[in-house]
């Protein structure tokens, strides 16, 4: 935003952090539970990071929508209004990821369910944080707007005759406008005016709704032949502790075996009498044949 009043860096802020708290929050828990940390659950922020700020945007939507409404200047209306646009979409969202890497945790690799573990914490408490932290943060930016205060030092901002006079960069930082003039409520954003005037008629033309299913198809098609042809792949010393002797073991075998090629075993399924000298004798010609 370009206005000095409305524009909202801190209420972005807070979003991200609302995620970090999260993360914190998470992490600090299940480490004090005891449960592993191992270098997988290292990208679980991200994961975190993506589905906050998605939920910042719904909220933030959400009030702005709100807002515009007539009749719902009252901060609790708001705030009400808001939470029931925004609350179940948030919450099906998480549900729906929790769900997904709480079942995660019944899988027997140990690093595969620490990380499910740490990010499936991780998305409860981004709810949490969502639904009570950052709507504090609405509340309190909107009484800054409510006050007319600057996004930066939430110092009043009012227009005087002398102040118009200043430069346009000047108007622009400190009051609102280039010209001068004090900022007020912000209409609809842009962005909302182009998807409802423009990219929501284009969409639903009949001809480009075919062309979305045919495109849709095609997408499909390739998926369903890529996971015919992907080859399975994993890196066993990832799946290990940090600090487990099966880590140098795996980076000895790739650093001076791995030129040989895999290792060939053969098991002996049925009970064989070793202390027979013939026995022992066939045991080594089947080895040798093998070799």
């Amino acid at each position: 935003r370009l206005s000095c009043v409305r524009n909202n860096v801190w209420l972005a802020c807070c979003g991200v952090v609302s995620a970090g708290l999260a993360v914190l929050s998470s992490f600090g828990l299940l480490l004090f539970c005891g449960v592993p940390f191992v270098v997988t659950v290292a990208n679980a922020p991200f994961l975190i990071l993506g589905v906050g700020v998605d939920d910042m945007f719904i909220m933030i939507s959400s009030w702005e929508q709100s807002s515009r409404k007539k009749g719902k200047s009252d901060v609790k209306s708001l705030l009400a209004e808001t939470y029931s646009e925004a609350a179940l979409s948030v919450t099906i969202t998480t549900l729906t990821d929790v769900l997904a890497f709480f079942i995660g945790t019944w899988t027997t690799f140990p690093s595969v369910r620490s990380f499910c573990l740490y990010t499936g914490t991780a998305f409860v408490f981004c709810y949490v944080y969502t639904m009570t932290f950052f709507g504090a943060v609405l509340v309190l930016n909107h009484k800054r707007e409510q006050g007319n205060r600057h996004w930066l030092t939430c110092m009043r901002v009012g227009v005087s005759k002398a102040e118009a006079e200043n430069s346009c960069l000047y108007n622009a930082c400190c009051i609102g406008s280039c010209s001068g003039q004090s900022s007020e409520q912000q209409g609809e954003h842009p962005m909302s005016v182009f998807f409802k005037k423009y990219y929501g008629p284009f969409v639903t033309n009949k001809w480009i709704k075919l062309l979305v299913v045919l495109l849709y198809g095609a997408y499909l098609g390739g998926s369903v032949y890529g996971c015919t042809q992907i080859r399975e792949g994993i890196d066993l010393r990832n799946l290990a502790n940090d600090d487990s002797y099966v880590i140098p073991y795996y980076d000895d075998d790739e650093k001076y075996f791995s030129t040989y090629g895999p290792r060939v075993m053969v098991i002996i399924t049925e009970s064989v009498d070793y202390w027979n000298e013939t026995v022992r004798h066939v045991i080594e010609s089947c080895a040798q044949n093998l070799e």
